[in-house]
């Protein structure tokens, strides 16, 4: 954890010539300091992930907007509630289209929109169910702006309609690649199977500078997300070696491999391990003889090699 990332809420920073960062007072366990609201540009502003809903956090992004500048675009990387709430507020004041993948449902897989269905919507992470952009921009989409273009990178895994936005060597990254922590996956809104894909895909575009949604900016990009997908790979493992002792459910092998976890973090863990378990079992590397759910019992498929 980068203890030395400490800025006051509210006070805009400027990080390089045309973006400045703003965070909102929300820390957390889960949110670090804070969520991070970038602006971006000299006259036309996009407003990146706008944040929670908080009167003040709104009237600081509406201060930091000097004479001759104008908000027009915000753009959510997904539909949590410390990234999204704010936008519709930030909309009216300012007349600027609420740009998006989709609502909160958008681009969930076919075994998270079942698993859904089946009643596992209950993350904890704070979904916004309320949130409906203006306008849905498509993956590989460009946005222009004054002096400034961003393509959207649809990379699900923290959440199914989570977007990366690329500028140039720097690219935006919401909740998929933090330098102070790894991402919460939690299904059925989170996707262990889609992250390895969109940190894979992050990494070959070779970005010299992460924003994330929480958290300092991180300058060695390639060897965090490389980092990220070693962790995962990692905490697979421990799966797997949990599993070999015999038949268990989520909540079972996270009390074995979180040992050290704060006993409010553990329902978080649990989610994690969830998360694992469905993507092990969508490459056959276990298996779940009962209907898909939260407290379903997994065992280890045998290795035939």
């Amino acid at each position: 954890m980068r203890d030395d990332f400490d800025p006051s809420p509210g006070a805009p920073e400027t990080l390089v010539p045309s973006l400045r960062r703003i965070l909102a007072p929300n820390p957390s366990a889960m949110t670090y300091r804070g969520t991070n609201t970038y602006l971006l540009g000299e006259t036309d502003l996009a407003v990146i992930d706008p944040g929670p809903r908080d009167a003040a956090h709104l009237e600081a992004i509406l201060h930091a907007v000097s004479k001759g500048q104008r908000i027009t675009h915000i753009l959510v990387s997904h539909a949590h509630l410390d990234h999204s709430p704010l936008a519709q507020a930030l909309a009216r004041e300012t007349g600027a289209p609420v740009l998006a993948y989709g609502n909160a449902a958008a681009g969930r897989s076919a075994i998270m929109t079942a698993l859904a269905a089946a009643g596992a919507d209950r993350s904890g992470e704070g979904v916004d169910h309320a949130f409906i952009p203006d306008r849905t921009i498509a993956d590989g989409e460009r946005i222009d702006g004054a002096g400034w273009s961003l393509t959207a990178l649809w990379t699900p895994g923290h959440f199914g309609n989570h977007l990366c936005f690329q500028w140039g060597s720097h690219v935006f990254t919401g909740d998929l690649v933090m330098g102070w922590a790894s991402s919460l996956i939690s299904a059925p809104d989170g996707d262990l199977s889609d992250f390895m894909a969109s940190c894979r895909r992050l990494r070959a575009l070779g970005p010299a500078v992460l924003h994330p949604g929480h958290g300092a900016p991180v300058a060695e990009a390639t060897a965090r997300i490389g980092w990220l997908i070693a962790h995962r790979q990692s905490r697979e493992a421990e799966v797997l070696s949990a599993l070999s002792h015999g038949p268990a459910s989520a909540p079972e092998l996270a009390a074995r491999i979180y040992t050290d976890t704060l006993p409010q973090l553990l329902p978080a863990a649990t989610r994690n391990v969830l998360a694992h378990l469905i993507d092990l079992a969508g490459r056959n590397r276990v298996r779940c003889d009962d209907p898909l759910h939260e407290n379903s019992r997994f065992s280890a498929v045998p290795d035939t090699a």
